[in-house]
């Protein structure tokens, strides 16, 4: 043995699962996070730096996963930047919370989802 390792770590994507909870929202943001980092270093920043080098190369397609992280991270609309918004209001509740966040983002984000059932709840499309 050499000692020389390759490794592949694969964050990519948000987990499915019946339901989750504000603590697996954060876990998988972290991972996109992560991802988008990976992302950004490898394939957007390379390739810029091909180009104003005039080097050739062949463009490597990825899915960009920064429009799911403006819907969480984005101020002054964002996920998390309303419910910065709602914990600090005295009679807020996990309904008006949801319901600020189906009037941002139901049919203007292309990443949120109000479903059918349960009506208690949001998705992120990823």
């Amino acid at each position: 043995p050499s000692g020389l390792l390759i490794g592949v770590l694969d964050i990519f994507g948000f987990e499915i699962f019946e339901t989750n909870s504000f603590e697996q929202l954060c876990i998988n943001y972290a991972n996109e996070k992560l991802q988008q980092h990976f992302n950004s270093h490898t394939f957007k920043l390379e390739e810029q730096l091909y180009q104003s080098e005039k080097i050739q190369y062949t463009h490597v397609e990825f899915i960009d996963n920064q429009p799911c992280l403006d819907l969480i991270e984005q101020k002054p609309a964002g996920i998390i930047a309303t419910l910065d918004e709602e914990v600090v209001m005295p009679k807020a509740t996990d309904a008006t919370f949801l319901a600020k966040l189906h009037n941002k983002h139901d049919k203007k984000h292309p990443r949120y989802k109000k479903p059918l059932r349960p009506p208690t709840a949001f998705a992120v499309l990823h």
